[in-house]
C-alpha cells in the first residue's frame, strides 16, 4: 500500500469495476480472512482496522457479489422508543408484508436516541437481513457506510431530519394534518386555540405545528407563542402541559395536541382542574390510535395512516433488495450508474371527527 496516496486518487486510478478482497486486503495492509471478518460484520476486529477497511470498501464501492449476499429470511425494523401503541401500528404494518413474504421481523430500540448505536448495526450487518426499515430513526456516516457495503437496502420511516434525497423514506402529509386540525377548530369558533406539540428536532413534529399556524394566520388569527408548549409525545407531557395551559388566566377554548397520547395526557389534566370536553375545552389528537375511538369522550384526531405506512416501508425496502443496480444509499463504483435520487413519499392524513371537539363556552351560551 501506497500510505502517501489518498484513497481517492487511487480509486480514480482504476479503470473499471471494484477492487477484489485481495485487494482491499492488500491496501488496507491486513488479511483477506480479516476483511471478510469486516463485511460479515464479525466482533473480533479492532476497531481502528475495521475502520481503515470500510473505508476502503466505500471508496471503491465495494458491493457483496450475488454469490456472497446470501441474505437471513428477515426485515429489520428499529425504533427510537418502543412502548406505545403508536409502535404497534407500526409493527402491524410490517409483519403483515412479512407474513406474505415468508419472512420474519427483528425489533430494535435505541432507546430514545435518533440514531441506533454501532453495535446494533455490526449486529444487522451480522443478520444480513433482507432490509432494515428505521422508524423515527436515522443512520450516521459510519452505519450507512456499513450496510452499504453489505448490500442491505434501507428505508426511513417517519424520518426524524432530513435522510437526503438518496435514502428513500415513507412519512404522512404532517403539515396538512395539522392544518385541518386546527381550521376545523376555528370553524367551530374558537379563537384562542393552544398546541401541545412533540420535539422540535423532529420533522413530523415541526410540520404539524407549522401547520397550525398557517390555519390561524389564514384566518386571521394571531399566533400566540405563549399557547404553545412542546413537549416528547409521551402521555405524562399532555399531562403536564395541559395543567400549564389550562390554569392560565386567559386559557385556551382549544388544543390541538401531537399525537394521540398527549391529547389522552390532556383529556386527565382537564379533569382535574373541572372542566367537561367538548363543554369547556374542545381536545383534537394527532395519529387515531385505537385507543381513540373507545375514551370518552371519543377523541377527534388527525388520522396518520400508520400501518399502510409501514406497509409501504417493508415493500419498498423488498423491492429495492431484488433489484440488480445499486440500490438507494449504496456507493457505486468507476464507470457505473448512480442510483436515482428516492426522495419521500408522503401518504395522506385525514381529519376524523368525533365528540371531544365542539363550539367554545362563549358561543355556546350566545
Amino acid at each position: 500500500m501506497n500510505p502517501a496516496k489518498p484513497v481517492e486518487n487511487r480509486r480514480a486510478d482504476r479503470s473499471s469495476g471494484t477492487a477484489t478482497l485481495a485487494e482491499i486486503a492488500r491496501e488496507a495492509g491486513v488479511s483477506a480472512p480479516t476483511v471478510s471478518k469486516v463485511l460479515n460484520g464479525r466482533a473480533d476486529v479492532a476497531p481502528a482496522t475495521r475502520t481503515r477497511v470500510e473505508e476502503l470498501l466505500r471508496a471503491y464501492g465495494y458491493r457483496r457479489r450475488r454469490a456472497e449476499a446470501t441474505r437471513s429470511p428477515l426485515i429489520d425494523v428499529v425504533f427510537h422508543e418502543l412502548e406505545s401503541a403508536w409502535a404497534m401500528e407500526v409493527i402491524r404494518g410490517v409483519e403483515n408484508v412479512a407474513r406474505d413474504e415468508g419472512l420474519s421481523v427483528v425489533l430494535s430500540e435505541s432507546a430514545g436516541r435518533l440514531t441506533p448505536g454501532r453495535t446494533w448495526a455490526d449486529q444487522v450487518a451480522a443478520r444480513r437481513p433482507h432490509g432494515v426499515i428505521l422508524v423515527l430513526s436515522r443512520l450516521d456516516e459510519s452505519q450507512r457506510a456499513l450496510l452499504t457495503s453489505r448490500s442491505i437496502p434501507f428505508v426511513v420511516m417517519d424520518p426524524a431530519g432530513d435522510p437526503g434525497d438518496d435514502v428513500p423514506s415513507i412519512g404522512a402529509t404532517n403539515w396538512h394534518g395539522g392544518l385541518a386540525a386546527t381550521r376545523h377548530l376555528v370553524d367551530l369558533g374558537h379563537r384562542r386555540i393552544g398546541a401541545i406539540s412533540g420535539p422540535s428536532r423532529m420533522m413530523c413534529s415541526r410540520a404539524r405545528v407549522d401547520g397550525y399556524r398557517a390555519a390561524l394566520e389564514t384566518a386571521g388569527l394571531p399566533v400566540d407563542p405563549e399557547l404553545i408548549r412542546t413537549g416528547n409525545f409521551h402521555h405524562e407531557d399532555g399531562y403536564r402541559l395541559g395543567l400549564d395551559l389550562m390554569r392560565r388566566p386567559d386559557r385556551p377554548t382549544a388544543v390541538f395536541t401531537g399525537n394521540d397520547l398527549q391529547a389522552l395526557g390532556l383529556y386527565e389534566a382537564a379533569r382535574e382542574l373541572g372542566l367537561r370536553i367538548p363543554e369547556d375545552l374542545s381536545v383534537v389528537g394527532f395519529d387515531d390510535l385505537p385507543v381513540a375511538r373507545w375514551v370518552g369522550p371519543p377523541l377527534t384526531t388527525v388520522r396518520q395512516p400508520l400501518t399502510e405506512m409501514a406497509e409501504a416501508a417493508a415493500k419498498l425496502v423488498l423491492e429495492l433488495g431484488r433489484e440488480e443496480r445499486p440500490t438507494a444509499g449504496v456507493g457505486v463504483p468507476p464507470g457505473r450508474a448512480k442510483p436515482r435520487p428516492w426522495g419521500r413519499v408522503e401518504l395522506a392524513t385525514s381529519l376524523v371527527v368525533r365528540s371531544s371537539t365542539g363550539a367554545p363556552p362563549a358561543v355556546g351560551l350566545a
